[in-house]
């Protein structure tokens, strides 16, 4: 079944000829042009003919000190169709040992030393972040194999596609809150447990979350992640403006409440099915959000507790913003009361130690001798 459905995943020869011959008042008009051709063929529907090929083997077999106990078994993976894409990346449906996988697969360019690094280094931290993460929430890594012109990084395979092309399908405002907080808390929880490892996502929003069979979301794209520890190193601002912090737009030190802001627009993106900030660019978005403190709007039917939970979660200062771990407790307070049948309330949220501090101390008399402490 494998044979009639799936094609080899093997690399081409090249077969470009030698420059030396080319005059040089030509090679420059000559290297333009096969530069756009080589721009024009990316783009295209059959952009990856020339480097998938089922000949040459051995030119895509990994010597042995270049393997790494995640590298693939090529002659075991089996490439299906494209079903998306990005700007140096393509991702097909496969088989690998007889497992139904997505296939991610980058094109590093070679006439671009600044963006060969970049991708380089993108690949490098997705792989080393995805094979040391195991939750139900968290795409589940399989393999990868590095060797130029293409890596390619190999997971299971997630049938219902992105959270993005699922409210895209969506009436606005049609999302019932069960499935809501169904969605959220897969999202949170799988958020919560990257948290525990230490590592921001920096890229969190509905094009990165996922959908399989049962409706289930798992986080994915870790390209741009990092260790907590690390975030003080990066410099320029990550992931996208729409979903993306302010402090991170500005450039200034973030820590991981930065997903945090971004699952707040993730969580709109549930109550409304829009996109955020729809009818402005990524840059005036950016702009609006860093400069004017804008959001986007909440509607009306949006529930109370969740409109709440979804201000706070946006915050522009970030010590304001809840962690992960009472966003799911609060979640799933939320959840519990509507199975009972009662609507979500403020007042089912976790209550802040000063909070609890503050009941306290009303009831104890002014005249006993038990300390409160603040």
């Amino acid at each position: 079944m494998a044979a009639s459905c799936f094609n080899p995943f093997r690399l081409r020869k090249s077969n470009s000829r030698s420059m030396s011959s080319v005059p040089s008042s030509s090679r420059t008009q000559l290297d333009y042009e096969s530069m756009n051709m080589e721009r024009k063929r990316f783009d295209s529907l059959e952009s990856w003919s020339m480097i998938l090929d089922s000949e040459n083997v051995e030119n895509w077999e990994t010597s042995k000190e270049d393997q790494e106990e995640w590298t693939a078994d090529l002659s075991q993976l089996f490439i299906g169709n494209k079903f998306a894409s990005g700007a140096h990346s393509r991702i097909y449906r496969g088989i690998y040992k007889q497992k139904a996988v997505a296939v991610k697969m980058v094109r590093i360019p070679t006439h671009k030393e600044e963006t060969r690094a970049l991708l380089e280094q993108q690949f490098k931290s997705e792989v080393a972040l995805l094979s040391r993460l195991y939750h139900p929430n968290i795409v589940q890594f399989v393999a990868a194999c590095k060797k130029p012109p293409v890596y390619c990084i190999i997971t299971e395979y997630m049938s219902q596609g992105t959270l993005r092309m699922y409210l895209n399908k969506k009436e606005p405002y049609s999302l019932s809150t069960e499935t809501i907080l169904r969605l959220a808390l897969d999202i949170s929880r799988g958020m919560e447990y990257l948290h525990s490892q230490g590592v921001i996502h920096r890229d969190l929003k509905s094009n990165n979350l996922l959908l399989n069979d049962e409706m289930r979301v798992k986080v994915a794209d870790f390209g741009t992640s990092c260790l907590e520890t690390q975030s003080k190193e990066t410099k320029g601002n990550m992931g996208t403006y729409r979903w993306m912090a302010p402090e991170m737009i500005k450039e200034k030190p973030y820590t991981r409440k930065v997903d945090v802001y971004s699952f707040g627009i993730v969580l709109w993106e549930l109550t409304t099915a829009l996109l955020p900030f729809q009818g402005m660019t990524p840059v005036q978005a950016a702009f609006a959000v860093a400069d004017k403190d804008e959001r986007p709007p909440l509607p009306a039917s949006c529930q109370p507790a969740l409109a709440h939970l979804i201000k706070r979660c946006w915050a522009a200062n970030p010590s304001k913003r809840p962690d992960f771990s009472e966003i799911v407790s609060t979640l799933e307070k939320y959840d519990e009361r509507f199975k009972e049948g009662l609507p979500p309330t403020l007042n089912s949220t976790i209550v802040g130690r000063n909070a609890i501090l503050k009941r306290l101390k009303g009831c104890v008399s002014m005249s006993s001798s038990i300390p409160i402490y603040a």
